[in-house]
């Protein structure tokens, strides 16, 4: 297949209203499409099987090997190259400062049956999570640990918003990502290995000392709530982590980067 390029100029262009329409949610949920932004996590992407489907880039940019790159796979696979300027580029995906190429994608399948548990020892799972950052920086600390994804429990922010791909830091490309309700979630855990552990005040043991069991499955709650009761109750590990200041609780996706830590230095030890 060979895909084609060409040039906009109009701010009023049909193509720019619909790239730009990708930085809300129910846009992205009609076309099952989503914006990312900048050479390094397309990069990214493209190096673990995902290309874009349109490539956008600001005419007055510096040459690089790593775009050629980019523009060539996406000629390859049938896709499309658009030029066009800064300002244009800026206009589509909200930034003042925007970086010289964004990418379209297709949406992944979220299922939990998309999930294969075996492929991993760690998995994190957050509940209620709203802030996009800390569910892009939860991607982050997934790749970063070898964790095999991140599945959202209830009513979290969409991981494929804008500000959730930047703060992943392409993590979004390497990290599965699954969707679910908590009962969902609870059947589809329970009908095979798994150890679900929460972050807790509840009948909770140091996290330093716990024993856990691969593959761990390691839950943070919402960031202002916590977990639920009767889903920290559902786990079969609580830890607790010591606060030494005035602070009670740690943000989320701290939470989860220290509890992933761990867990990972107790299944390779």
């Amino acid at each position: 297949m060979t895909g084609h390029r060409r040039v906009i100029t109009g701010f009023s262009n049909p193509t720019v209203k619909a790239l730009r329409a990708l930085r809300e949610k129910k846009h992205r949920k009609r076309e099952q499409k989503f914006l990312a932004e900048g050479l390094r996590l397309l990069t990214d992407a493209r190096e673990c099987g995902h290309v874009p489907e349109v490539l956008v880039l600001a005419d007055k940019r510096d040459p690089h090997p790593l775009l050629t790159a980019l523009e060539e796979a996406v000629e390859q696979s049938g896709g499309e190259v658009i030029e066009t300027s800064p300002d244009i580029l800026s206009k589509i995906t909200g930034k003042d400062n925007p970086q010289a190429v964004a990418g379209v994608f297709a949406e992944f399948d979220t299922s939990l049956a998309s999930l294969d548990r075996a492929k991993a020892d760690i998995w994190l799972v957050a509940q209620a999570l709203r802030d996009p950052g800390n569910l892009g920086t939860m991607l982050r600390t997934g790749d970063a640990i070898g964790a095999g994804g991140l599945i959202l429990i209830d009513d979290c922010a969409d991981p494929f918003s804008v500000e959730a791909v930047r703060a992943s830091m392409g993590a979004v490309f390497t990290q599965s990502i699954a969707q679910a309700e908590w009962s969902e979630f609870e059947t589809w855990l329970r009908g095979g290995d798994g150890q679900l552990v929460a972050a807790s005040l509840r009948k909770a043991q140091p996290y330093r000392s716990a024993p856990y069991a691969a593959p761990c499955f390691v839950m943070v709650g919402n960031e202002s709530r916590g977990l639920p009761e009767d889903y920290e109750m559902a786990c079969d590990l609580r830890v607790t982590m010591p606060m030494k200041g005035r602070a009670d609780s740690l943000n989320a996706a701290v939470a989860a980067a220290v509890l992933g830590y761990e867990v990972l230095a107790a299944l390779e030890g």
